[in-house]
């Protein structure tokens, strides 16, 4: 039995292959390195000390996507691949439109044709939208996404429900990210963005190791406790282990489940960049800037559901996530090309 990953050179994904091989699964993993790098391979080889196949594929080459199901035996997918830039999704999203839901879409028609029915989908936290009370819960009303980002995360969700009605014979699990950081404890795999980053994390570590001058902290004016915005931030080797719980379960039970994961917590901009500052030994300058369009006041998760039905819970919390990215990042200041 092989688990397809697709985007598995990715920050998640990577992190994801790490854990299916430590448990004894067999994985293929395709990726078009587009924000990522393939240098990744023998580092998951490394720590894993095992070895799989890792094929340059982009999710929207039907072709191609075939003679992979062709030539591995595949059981299930996990699927990570897509872009993932909230802020760039804005600027772009006729791109976001056609790689996130016309790449699911030609990746399904594909998985139809060999036999594939089951699917673990790598969605977000955004498609509770702006109008839930927080804490999310599996069970709330989605849509109403603030950007196009979260709309593809969203019309993806609706596709895969809408498979699962037309074929029973479908499993899909949609799991609902919050915040991931973190890295790898061994320093080997970690985030590493392309340009300058998009999400806090990886910005405060570049800042800490001397690559960025300062840190933009958009908003303090937010209805939370210290007025900057509120996220759930999930430790990313958590996240991994938690698709791991979801695809065996999705391997034994027909239909579509949703699951959350985070850590049930809130923690604001301003306690992450303390928490780093505990966890390197280095300050952390940053300004007030404008708040960002489409960004909320606070956003965690109810992981009820995921605690009881998965039997997975977020173990590590944002300080050891700190000192994880800290170790990543200074023993790799340029991301891979060190």
């Amino acid at each position: 039995m092989s688990i397809l990953i697709t985007g598995g050179a990715g920050f998640i994904g990577s992190h994801t292959c790490v854990e299916m091989l430590s448990a004894g699964r067999d994985i293929v993993v395709i990726d078009n390195f587009s924000n990522a790098s393939p240098k990744v391979y023998e580092r998951v080889k490394t720590i894993t000390g095992k070895d799989f196949p890792l094929i340059e594929c982009d999710i929207r080459d039907e072709a191609k996507l075939d003679e992979v199901f062709a030539a591995h035996k595949i059981d299930a997918v996990i699927h990570f691949a897509g872009l993932k830039a909230v802020g760039e999704s804005c600027r772009m999203p006729v791109e976001y439109y056609d790689n996130n839901v016309g790449g699911t879409v030609t990746l399904l028609k594909s998985m139809k044709k060999a036999g594939v029915k089951t699917i673990v989908f790598s969605s977000s936290a955004t498609v509770y939208g702006s109008e839930n009370p927080v804490p999310f819960r599996e069970d709330m009303k989605t849509g109403g996404t603030t950007n196009p980002y979260g709309t593809t995360k969203y019309f993806i969700e609706i596709i895969l429900q809408d498979l699962v009605k037309a074929d029973p014979e479908w499993s899909v699990c949609l799991l609902r990210y919050f915040n991931p950081i973190g890295a790898h404890a061994s320093g080997l795999i970690g985030e590493a963005p392309n340009g300058i980053p998009n999400n806090l994390m990886p910005y405060i570590a570049q800042v800490a190791v001397g690559k960025r001058e300062k840190l933009s902290v958009f908003g303090n004016d937010y209805n939370t406790p210290d007025g900057t915005g509120v996220r759930d931030y999930i430790h990313v080797v958590d996240l991994a282990k938690g698709h791991l719980y979801a695809c065996d379960r999705a391997l034994s039970v027909k239909g579509c489940e949703i699951y959350n994961l985070g850590t049930g917590n809130g923690v604001s901009v301003l306690e992450l960049i303390t928490a780093f500052e505990q966890a390197s030994g280095v300050k952390i300058p940053y300004v007030i800037a404008p708040r960002r369009p489409g960004d909320i006041d606070a956003s965690y998760a109810d992981v009820t559901k995921a605690n009881t039905v998965l039997g997975w819970k977020a173990e590590l919390n944002a300080f050891d996530a700190c000192r994880d990215t800290w170790n990543w990042q200074k023993k790799n200041p340029n991301g891979y090309d060190d």
